[in-house]
């Protein structure tokens, strides 16, 4: 007999656990607490659909090149329907600079680093009608899962659900229960309450998110791409600009937790708008003549990264439950990184599922999996985020001066790795292949002929790169700050006040 499973949550971790499972012939019923979307296209998506269940519905999103192959090789009509939708399919030789182009030959490999990118509420719609299709699949809409039924024993095994909906309150029985609810979900802490050992590392991103969405005006086209730059970190504010659907766009700033100042104001779309405006790169976009905004300006906090296993020590803690995405794995949304961990670990589930019958084996391997599948890019956004977080309170504390070892380390960064990539093609794709999850993101440095070009680029000095480098992102923070009403100084006060 087909297995009967049940998914918590039909946002992005759910709708890819149903693709990856449909497929292998087990019944998929996704329970989403939020309602269906409504009808009509991607407007009346964005417009209208409420979604409490997923706080970041409005924020800015892309499809990574691991995503995007996915969907390419075993979902080709998904991938014709995104696209008829809007969604844009944006190549590898977009991202080239200049210099590239001199010298640049296409390589088959070059279509394996395709970014599709839109709204979210895009990108979900689309997906979820999809799926809706599938055979083996169903959605229903409204139902709030209170509670796991848990069978007792030494490891807590999960049989079904206690749902709630229109015609009340009742217990859905389950061979698989998954957890695709996302940061809400209440499941692993009951769990943990019934005893279950589950191991969890959690730690502060150190950001907050402000989005905003514009649509080109009629008639007019994206502004060319200079040498400003459209993503950027000024260390007190981090930008993006992020192209989407049917003519509309998202800017995304990212504050630091510590400047306080900065982040209480910027979810005023005039402190917003003025502060795109003070980035070359993003001014453009915002320019009146150029594009009108299409929302209010949506903003993100508690963001944290966390890792779960459920074997702590090899063997399994929990018998018929898994967690997919944001439920196991939480990252930096910074990153872009969240879709394709949860499709990702969907699929690796699968391959679990396929594999053993014994549930604690099936839980076991999941785990093992995944590990050996995202930890080293978990570990390398955590790093990130950690480094980030110091950088924005060296900012803020006079007199700081930074090591040898710091400053010697951040220009070969700046003066060696950003300007080999930005100079050399297979450079670039080679980095590109870390950040869209194709192999390990560190791989790339680690290999002698890739660091000797790096180290032969930092070699020649920023007169002979010159070329290379891009111009400043924006501002300083003074001059940003004061430019939009607000004091430099008061979070420099509260700095001093606290290592007091």
């Amino acid at each position: 007999m087909a297995e009967r499973v049940l998914v918590i949550g039909a946002g992005m971790a759910g709708l890819w656990t149903a693709l990856a499972l449909a497929p292998t012939g087990r019944q998929v019923v996704l329970l989403e607490r939020d309602p269906p979307p409504p009808a009509g296209g991607p407007d009346a998506a964005f417009e209208g659909w409420s979604r409490r269940g997923v706080g970041h519905l409005r924020h800015s999103h892309a499809f990574l090149a691991r995503l995007h192959i996915l969907i390419r090789d075993e979902h080709p009509q998904l991938l014709t329907e995104l696209l008829d939708a809007g969604c844009r399919d944006l190549g590898f030789e977009g991202g080239l600079t200049d210099i590239h182009r001199l010298s640049y030959v296409p390589d088959p490999v070059d279509r394996d680093l395709a970014v599709l990118t839109s709204r979210r509420t895009t990108l979900e719609l689309i997906m979820r009608r999809y799926v809706e299709r599938q055979a083996n699949v169903e959605v229903r809409s409204g139902v709030f899962v209170r509670e796991l039924i848990l069978a007792p024993g030494p490891v807590p095994a999960v049989t079904g659900l206690i749902v709630e909906d229109s015609e009340g309150r009742r217990e859905l029985s389950a061979d698989l229960v998954i957890d695709a609810g996302g940061r809400t979900s209440a499941a692993v802490e009951q769990l943990i309450e019934a005893g279950a050992t589950i191991g969890e590392e959690t730690e502060d991103c150190g950001i907050l998110y402000f989005t905003r969405h514009y649509r080109l005006n009629p008639g007019v086209s994206e502004p060319e791409r200079s040498k400003a730059p459209l993503t950027g970190d000024l260390e007190y504010l981090k930008f993006g600009v992020f192209p989407g659907d049917n003519g509309c766009f998202s800017i995304t700033l990212c504050v630091p937790e510590i400047e306080e100042e900065l982040r209480k104001k910027v979810v005023d779309p005039q402190v917003f708008d003025g502060a795109c405006a003070r980035l070359p790169g993003l001014a453009p976009w915002v320019d009146p003549a150029t594009s009108t905004a299409i929302s209010r300006v949506f903003g993100m906090g508690d963001l944290h990264s966390r890792w779960r296993d459920l074997t702590p020590g090899g063997r399994a803690a929990v018998s018929g439950f898994f967690p997919v995405g944001d439920s196991l794995v939480r990252s930096n949304p910074l990153y872009g990184r969240g879709c394709s961990f949860a499709a990702v670990s969907a699929h690796l589930l699968r391959d679990a599922l396929q594999m053993f019958s014994d549930p604690g084996a099936r839980l076991e391997a999941y785990q093992r999996r995944v590990g050996g599948e995202l930890r080293s890019y978990y570990d390398a956004m955590r790093d990130a985020d950690r480094s980030a977080v110091r950088r924005a309170r060296q900012a803020l504390t006079p007199g700081y001066r930074p090591s040898l070892k710091s400053r010697v380390t951040k220009r070969f960064f700046e003066d060696g790795v950003a300007i080999a990539v930005r100079s050399d093609v297979d450079l670039f794709r080679a980095a590109l292949r870390g950040f869209h999850m194709l192999e390990d993101p560190q791989a790339w440095l680690r290999r002698p002929k890739n660091l000797a070009k790096v180290l032969g680029y930092w070699a020649r000095g920023r007169e002979r790169n010159a070329a290379a480098y891009r111009p400043r992102g924006g501002p300083e923070r003074e001059e940003m700050l004061r430019g939009l009403g607000l004091s430099p100084e008061l979070d420099v006060e509260r700095v001093l006040a606290r290592a007091a």
